[in-house]
């Protein structure tokens, strides 16, 4: 199951979380709030990861 651990404002700090989880060894996933299709710039976008990640995603944001 996947967690949401983060959200922000735009499909480019969207991509640059994911890169940076992924960086750390934690799998994720990008979806848009709002239900469209992924793509679109000003879009809202949750970061997930899994759920037996999630204490680490929160221990590398808290490292930040």
């Amino acid at each position: 199951m996947w967690v949401e651990i983060k959200k922000v404002n735009s499909l480019t700090l969207a991509e640059m979380w994911k890169e940076y989880f992924e960086g750390e060894g934690i799998p994720s996933r990008l979806l848009p709030e709002s239900g469209l299709p992924i793509g679109q710039e000003t879009a809202v976008y949750k970061v997930y990861v899994p759920e037996d990640k999630k204490h680490v995603a929160e221990e590398v944001l808290r490292k930040l």
